[in-house]
């Protein structure tokens, strides 16, 4: 248990550079994937990496990702496919109820803020979220959400990765970073649109032109990056094995850069 929440820890515990934090796709813990990516960041010992059940025990079952994102949808039949999704849907929908915005955007910070107050201010915080958890990794480097400590206002956070996050609110969810936000887009992917990409451009060029000071950003765009690209994907497949590890890069990079 870590600040309230189940997580899974891996890393160096003891004299860490800094602490990376994922938020996960819907699956969260049970998908053997998500543990193995917090074990990628970790293999290096320079961090202590949290992956925490923001799903507080309720992620979407493992069933649900064989027909939405199948390894090698080349072997899914249009049939079983769309039979799937029709059988899952009443469970899912019901699913998304229990994880409203409110209650869901409430259990991540009040995590990150106990996770802030808690840390050295000489050691940094990144943060990391796939699809679902992407909108509230970004969301985690807003200015809105900025706590007091010591008569200094500081972010939750200090650096995040977005790779295809899901979900987002124009222009709330990204108008005012005060955090450098590394996004990651798939050009194929069919649950986050390649159009969002020129979306947050837009929104933080105008927030420039008038006179907003932005921290740095950059975006990746990944192909094919079909949806779920930096998690699920077939590793028989060239450009999908590719997809998965320079999405791993990106992130090691960019928090290399800035924790």
């Amino acid at each position: 248990m870590i600040h309230g929440l189940n997580t899974y820890v891996i890393g160096n515990r003891t004299n860490p550079r800094g602490i990376i934090v994922i938020y996960s796709d819907i699956f969260g813990l049970p998908l053997p994937n998500n543990r193995l990516i917090a074990d990628a960041y970790a293999k290096s010992g320079e961090w202590l990496v949290y992956l925490p059940d923001f799903f507080e025990g309720d992620p979407v079952p493992l069933k649900t990702a064989d027909v939405l994102i199948p390894v090698d949808p080349t072997k899914q039949a249009a049939f079983a496919k769309y039979t799937g999704i029709l059988a899952r849907a009443p469970s899912f929908m019901m699913w998304m109820t229990r994880h409203k915005e409110a209650r869901t955007n409430k259990v991540c910070m009040d995590f990150l803020q106990v996770l802030r107050r808690a840390t050295p201010r000489s050691q940094k915080i990144g943060m990391v979220g796939f699809c679902w958890g992407g909108k509230y990794a970004i969301r985690a480097g807003l200015e809105s959400n900025m706590i007091e400590m010591e008569s200094e206002k500081v972010p939750l956070v200090d650096a995040v990765v977005a790779l295809h996050p899901s979900h987002l609110a124009f222009p709330d969810d990204v108008e005012t970073l005060v955090v450098p936000v590394s996004y990651g887009w798939g050009l194929e992917d069919v649950g986050v649109k390649i159009e969002q990409k020129g979306q947050v451009e837009e929104i933080h060029a105008k927030a420039k032109k008038a006179g907003r000071k932005l921290p740095e950003m950059e975006h990746k765009v990944y192909k094919p990056g079909r949806h779920g690209f930096a998690v699920r994907g077939n590793p028989d497949d060239p450009q999908e094995r590719a997809c998965l590890e320079d999405s791993v890069t990106q992130v090691l990079d960019w928090f290399g850069r800035w924790l």
